[in-house]
């Protein structure tokens, strides 16, 4: 007998199902729920447990309705997807409920469901050219780069260039007091207007410069603020000299040519794996583009919100405090959309391809991602395992393998990097190269180390827009920062 009195299609991708429980069922489940009650509630005058049924129906009628609506709804549901054959994505939302104890039981609820996918081309696609050979001024530069990591800070009396280190004091508008600062000509967390500003000054030397800043109320025209910078010390890297003796006291190779070829390997595992990501972002582009499809708009707001989520997260990690920060969440929100609709669709497409060319989850590979898992959380990979299916999200990690492992088919069997960012078994040597060219922690010198500290607090506020409000002036830029490296802004 079917439970689904009528299937209507209210949207591209949402059925609305009506469905009715028989009474028999119902007082079936009435029955069970009321013996339940029996045993759990306490009456006046009777003993736990022995109250007359009729007595308990009475005077829990409220309670057990809702525990008969619980315990049918959910089962009824499952029975009229699996009877209707649905593909669903969401969970359903319940719209109208007509119950009474005592009568059958009847309820509409909609869904969205898996839009259906007509497969056009996907063999054959145009992959960009990437270079993944490193060249020898690129291998020159990790070298030189690597070197600067160990330089020492040694003052000049010269005026400040690209890469010197400036301890200054800084004004901003009319403030009496100056701010202290030490920051490095040119680093990407500086702010730009600050290094033109200290560029070609010696000691002593003051200068001003001019800062557009968010506007005071919402509308206007951003401000322009003027602040006033006096330069007291300068101070130039001095490189180690590149000798095999410096090389061992540094890292744990030998030679400086055997640190030029591991470096040269990390540089190459790094063109290989940029080289994947960009012939997968082709790929899946170009199925988008071959297989246009409408959209479960639920399943397109989840998206965004996890996207929210993640962004809002890293931002906690970075210390800014989400509460005292004033986002437009809602137009983030917005910006983030096209992204969400992208991944959405490709996710889509790649699980019709999977279901057309009968691809699943290798359970190598779900293990593998379990036992990591279960390394980061300092547990065993069956407690992750039971975690997650408690969770309902083992379903969804499974879900995402084999989506990857239909993208690493559709690239022609090359591995390619996995949806969370972790390398896969074949680039592990590359990854102990990497790791081996590493410097030890103790050759840093003292002096450098303090130095570093020092400068990675304060550039991190960008010279701090507020002087007299540091705190405050350090996490809104932290916040502008991140806001700014916002994948759905570009």
């Amino acid at each position: 007998m079917s439970v689904v009195q009528s299937l209507e299609e209210v949207g591209p991708c949402r059925r609305q199902l009506a469905i009715e429980v028989p009474k028999a069922a119902v007082d079936a489940e009435t029955e069970r729920v009321v013996q339940s009650f029996r045993k759990g509630v306490n009456i006046a005058g009777f003993r736990k447990g022995k109250a007359p049924l009729a007595l308990v129906r009475k005077q829990f009628a409220s309670d057990i309705r809702q525990e008969v609506l619980d315990r049918l709804m959910p089962r009824y549901w499952k029975q009229a997807e699996a009877e209707k054959q649905l593909q669903v994505l969401t969970a359903p939302r319940v719209e109208e409920v007509d119950f009474q104890l005592g009568d059958a039981m009847r309820f509409t609820a909609s869904v969205e469901v898996r839009p259906e996918v007509t497969l056009g081309d996907i063999e054959n696609f145009d992959f960009p050219v990437v270079a993944t050979e490193p060249t020898d001024e690129e291998v020159e530069s990790e070298v030189t780069a690597m070197r600067r990591r160990f330089g020492d800070w040694k003052e000049v009396d010269r005026a400040a260039a690209q890469g010197d280190l400036v301890k200054i004091h800084i004004r901003k508008g009319d403030a009496e007091e100056e701010d202290p600062l030490t920051l490095e000509v040119g680093e990407e967390r500086v702010w730009e207007e600050i290094s033109l500003a200290v560029s070609g000054l010696k000691a002593g030397q003051k200068s001003t410069f001019e800062r557009a800043e968010p506007p005071s109320e919402e509308g206007a025209e951003p401000e322009k603020v003027q602040y006033a910078v006096r330069v007291e010390k300068v101070e130039e890297r001095v490189l180690p000299d590149l000798t095999d003796e410096w090389v061992k006291e540094a890292t744990e190779l030998e030679s400086v040519a055997e640190l030029t070829e591991r470096l040269r390997g990390a540089i190459a595992h790094r063109m290989a794996d940029q080289a994947r990501r960009t012939r997968q972002h082709a790929l899946l582009q170009q199925l988008r583009e071959r297989h246009p499809i409408a959209l479960p708009e639920e399943v397109v707001m989840d998206e965004v919100e996890s996207m929210l989520r993640h962004y809002a997260e890293n931002l906690a990690r970075q210390g800014v405090d989400i509460e005292k920060q004033e986002f437009d969440w809602p137009a983030m929100a917005e910006r983030m959309r096209p992204q969400a609709e992208q991944s959405v669709h490709a996710d889509l497409l790649l699980d019709a391809i999977a279901d057309a060319k009968e691809i699943e989850a290798p359970a190598e590979k779900l293990e593998g991602a379990l036992a990591q898992i279960a390394a980061a959380r300092q547990t065993t990979a069956l407690n992750v395992r039971r975690a997650l299916d408690s969770e309902g999200r083992l379903e969804k990690l499974q879900r995402q393998i084999r989506r990857d492992e239909v993208v690493e088919t559709l690239l022609g069997g090359s591995n390619v990097e996995s949806s969370n960012g972790d390398e896969v078994a074949s680039s592990k040597p590359q990854a102990k190269a990497k790791a081996a060219a590493k410097p030890k922690k103790k050759a840093a010198p003292k002096k450098k180390e303090a130095t570093k500290k020092s400068t990675a607090k304060k550039t991190t506020a960008k010279a701090k827009a507020a002087p007299k409000k540091t705190a405050k002036a350090t996490k809104t830029t932290q916040a502008k920062k991140a806001s700014e490296s916002d994948p759905a802004a570009e």
